[in-house]
């Protein structure tokens, strides 16, 4: 089996195929921090794409409670009692990855979720761990939840493309985006059992598996996805990243990933190197955290709880626009986001003026507030 180096275990491991990357690579940052579970970004993907018979329970985007919720549900535990000890010999992955611990008639180590498991998409929302105390403070709440941002990962080596028999799904040259050629896909549902994030979903009434596309038509036309634009709480930046030998600084996408490191991949230890990246919450416990995040969760939190002005002008520029920031800069006052053409779509001020009204309007004759 081919040898590739993946940059998120810091090492190379096998993979059933030679390493590829596109030039630059489809992205999104998400900021747990602000999420408030409204789940507009699951609606506006639904409303899209799976509003068809046989999609009933695909949900292509969802936001699920840590530390219980999931969908399907259990999708990790399930995954991470097969894979074993994942330890981490400081920036290196010393476990096993799912490709390194392969069944002997297997690509790629997986399990398939049952039709109970695909029942409930919101199974556990809102449910805390930990016990209630009349106080809390950070770093770590004594009860504590928190809401995870899932989609297709569109990973630099997924297990769907790698378990895949009929060679349906590839990955885009121009944006490295994972696609499944359906006239090429039987349904045999290896894709679903490998894929560690089950975001490859089967469709019983045409008998072939689809999944995210990350709206790659909007993308190409240097627009966000419908999650992305569609989110409330302007938790998303959409971009594209390059691998860190070429990082950019003054793209918003390497700066988080590359550069400042705040943003995290999620389950670097299954070894896809997924292209989502989280800046974690605060208030969750720190072992939680390192084993969805991995080993810089502190290290990103540290960054993210005391920015510079550069980090914080590019966090005030979350969800500003529908089209996306290729270039950003952090001037004395503001925060100013470009396009792919070098023109300025957005600008920010780091710091919002305040106005206080006086009581009384002079000019329209009318009192604001009652009088005691």
């Amino acid at each position: 089996m081919p040898k590739v180096f993946n940059w998120h275990i810091n090492r190379e491991m096998e993979y059933p195929y030679e390493e590829s990357r596109p030039d630059k690579q489809f992205a999104i940052i998400f900021n747990i921090n602000r999420c408030i579970g409204c789940q507009t970004c699951t609606m506006a993907c639904r409303n899209t794409w799976t509003f068809s018979p046989g999609q009933e329970y695909m949900w292509w985007n969802n936001v699920e409670t840590k530390p219980y919720g999931g969908y399907p549900h259990n999708w990790d535990v399930k995954l991470l009692e097969k894979l074993g000890p994942q330890t981490w010999d400081g920036n290196t992955y010393a476990g096993e990855t799912i490709f390194e611990k392969v069944p002997n008639d297997k690509r790629v180590l997986g399990h398939l979720p049952t039709e109970e498991d695909w029942a409930h998409p919101n199974i556990y929302e809102d449910t805390p761990a930990g016990d209630f105390v009349e106080s809390t403070e950070l770093p770590e709440n004594s009860l504590w939840m928190f809401y995870l941002q899932r989609t297709c990962n569109h990973c630099t080596y997924p297990g769907c493309l790698a378990a895949c028999p009929r060679k349906a799904i590839y990955k885009r040259k121009s944006d490295g985006v994972v696609l499944v050629d359906q006239s090429r896909c039987r349904g045999y549902r290896e894709c679903v059992e490998a894929c560690p994030y089950k975001k490859a979903m089967y469709r019983p009434t045409t008998r072939v598996t689809e999944k995210c596309i990350a709206c790659y038509p909007r993308n190409d036309l240097d627009l966000g996805s419908r999650c992305v634009v569609a989110c409330v709480g302007k938790i998303r930046m959409q971009g594209w990243l390059h691998s860190p030998d070429k990082s950019d600084p003054t793209n918003p996408i390497d700066y988080l990933v590359h550069e400042s490191k705040v943003a995290l991949p999620l389950y670097p230890q299954f070894g896809t190197e997924p292209n989502l990246y989280y800046i974690p919450p605060r208030w969750a416990p720190r072992d939680f955290l390192e084993q969805l995040f991995g080993p810089h969760v502190k290290k990103a939190l540290a960054k993210y709880t005391d920015p510079d002005k550069k980090l914080f002008g590019l966090l005030r520029l979350f969800g500003t626009t529908e089209t996306i920031i290729s270039r950003f800069e952090v001037q004395d006052e503001v925060a100013i986001g470009f396009d792919r053409a070098d023109r300025e779509l957005v600008r920010v001020p780091l710091e919002e003026p305040m106005y206080i009204r006086s009581e009384y309007d002079q000019r329209h004759d009318v009192a604001r507030l009652n009088e005691p």
